[in-house]
């Protein structure tokens, strides 16, 4: 069974282009599986083990065990699981799925976390005065002008950039490509950050970047990050960790203290677009969602709004 990991684990890659996070999780969901049956890490596992017995035994550890994990951590689990059996079906290993049966976890609706927009902008505006600042502002302004994920924000190279027509080119999910605009705060922010990068040499002037040259490199252009995607880790980007630390260190005042994540900043975006009467269709292209059902989650986060905001004006609400 661990062969057949590989091999499942290769067509994903291959033909459903899924990327290395995700890989990594569906290899963990697995194994974890495999050695609970195997007794051992990495023992060899039989294909007559791979049973409806096992998946049970399996979920119920992530119920029960320390620390207890989230329902949808579970849900995730089960997919994975589900994902192989049927592979393992289809290739003639085992003849029937064994976690057809078993029930996904029943998840709690959560609406997407926004930043209030007056409070964002005035946040965004007061990052200056130190070393890091251009940078910084440069990473948020695009994230939330352009709606990107993290990963998408590090993976951008200066060839996706087109300041003429006020637009970038992203690479999504599954190496997806998508051309979303920005907006002249980010633009401008852009260009303060790049003319603030030091020149190679002393007194010397920078030369154009390589259009695959990364957009945000590490450190001394040096990988931060355990690579991307679509791109060798030797390109030299900037860690999907660092943008972390500078969501919550430039943004906690706006998170009144909860915590924020860069992610924030992309539902912001969709979720500040809505409110001023954009397109649902629309949105949905400039995030790069497959489906419209995704997308929808954003109208009920204004619909909240606008409850919230009758409850609080109306004097008979």
């Amino acid at each position: 069974m661990r062969e057949q990991l590989e091999r499942f684990l290769t067509e994903l890659a291959a033909q459903r282009r899924v990327s290395p996070h995700t890989l990594a999780a569906y290899r963990r969901d697995i194994t974890r599986v495999l050695d609970r049956a195997a007794g051992a890490p990495g023992a060899p596992v039989g294909t007559s083990a791979w049973t409806t017995e096992l998946l049970v035994a399996a979920q119920r550890a992530l119920w029960n065990g320390t620390p207890r994990r989230s329902p949808a951590t579970v849900a995730r689990a089960l997919a994975t699981w589900r994902s192989f059996s049927r592979f393992c079906v289809r290739r003639g290993v085992i003849a029937t799925d064994p976690s057809a049966g078993l029930p996904f976890p029943k998840l709690p609706k959560r609406l997407p976390r926004t930043l209030p927009a007056a409070e964002l902008a005035a946040a965004l505006d007061r990052i200056a005065g130190d070393e890091q600042a251009p940078r910084d502002r440069a990473l948020l302004e695009l994230a939330y002008s352009s709606g990107l994920r993290l990963s998408e924000l590090v993976g951008l190279n200066h060839g996706d950039l087109d300041r003429r027509a006020h637009v970038v080119r992203v690479r999504g999910k599954g190496r997806k490509e998508r051309i979303v605009p920005i907006g002249d705060a980010a633009l401008a922010s852009l260009d303060r950050y790049l003319a603030s990068l030091p020149a190679p040499s002393p007194g010397g002037a920078a030369p154009e970047p390589r259009a695959d040259a990364p957009l945000f490199p590490g450190r001394s252009g040096r990988s931060e990050s355990q690579g991307h995607p679509a791109r060798p880790a030797r390109a030299g980007r900037l860690a999907g960790r660092t943008v972390q630390r500078v969501v919550r260190r430039r943004l906690a005042a706006v998170a009144s203290g909860l915590g924020v994540t860069p992610h924030a900043l992309r539902h912001s975006f969709a979720s500040h677009l809505l409110d001023r009467g954009a397109d649902l269709r629309a949105i949905q292209e400039l995030l790069g969602h497959a489906s419209l059902a995704t997308t929808q989650v954003y109208t009920h986060v204004s619909r909240s709004r606008l409850r919230k905001a009758y409850t609080q004006a109306h004097p008979r609400a």
